[in-house]
């Protein structure tokens, strides 16, 4: 990949999580977060044929179905800033129950509601 491909998949990052703060972070991890940039961000968040809102929302149901809750978490955060609202991302969660099970539901709308129900 690119510089250009680093750049915009920060760009996108930025617009789909809002303005992060810059921890150091882990140095021995920053080579997998430098190739997420490029590769993931960069490359098919970039990609014609789905707005950031209904990537974020594919992103979301994966993470849900797959139990990645801190993941998950994240990414509920970004698909708010994108412009869903907890209800819709409520129905999109209650949509996986049948695909990925009650229990992977549960515990993603357990997250969803951490976040919606939360003191601004």
């Amino acid at each position: 990949m690119t510089q250009d491909a680093r750049l915009s998949g920060a760009s996108t990052k930025q617009r789909v999580f809002g303005d992060q703060k810059n921890a150091p972070g882990d140095p021995f991890l920053r080579p997998f977060f430098e190739t997420a940039v490029e590769r993931v961000w960069g490359g098919v968040w970039n990609r014609s044929g789905l707005d950031l809102k209904h990537r974020s929302l594919v992103v979301v149901s994966v993470l849900a179905a797959n139990g990645q809750r801190e993941e998950l978490k994240r990414h509920l955060r970004g698909a708010l800033n994108l412009g869903w609202t907890g209800d819709k991302l409520r129905e999109a969660l209650l949509q996986i129950s049948g695909y990925a099970g009650y229990a992977a539901a549960h515990e993603a709308l357990r997250g969803l509601s951490e976040i919606v129900t939360a003191p601004p």
